[in-house]
């Protein structure tokens, strides 16, 4: 079992900058594969960004070229540089992993892109 807790979020205008962070309750180096997804009001959750243990990354066409995920095995901790945010970058955004067959959530942190 692990537990996530992201935190970075908050309100920034357009243009801006933010990190998140997603911390776990224990070592991620055996968890292959994780990512980071966003969800608004009345719409389903989209996945952002995804990487796996050898680094290799998947991007939301919209965010390509914007937002960098990254992983720290020594930190336990994954993040999302988020650059040049938009209006639509305006979401819940969720940490996400796959462990011993088990789907993990964090809580979610909010982000609010907005002038």
């Amino acid at each position: 079992q692990v537990q996530f807790v992201e935190s970075g979020g908050g309100m920034v205008q357009p243009g801006g900058s933010l990190r998140l962070s997603c911390i776990a309750s224990r070592s991620i180096r055996t968890i292959y594969r994780m990512g980071w997804y966003r969800q608004t009001p009345g719409k389903q959750r989209e996945l952002v960004a995804d990487i796996t243990t050898t680094g290799t990354t998947n991007y939301h066409d919209s965010v390509k070229g914007r937002f960098t995920i990254s992983r720290d095995n020594e930190k336990n901790t994954m993040y999302l540089q988020m650059s040049s945010l938009k209006p639509d970058d305006t979401a819940v955004y969720y940490c996400n992993a796959v462990a011993s067959g088990f789907q993990y959530w964090g809580r979610g942190t909010q982000v609010t892109v907005s002038s």
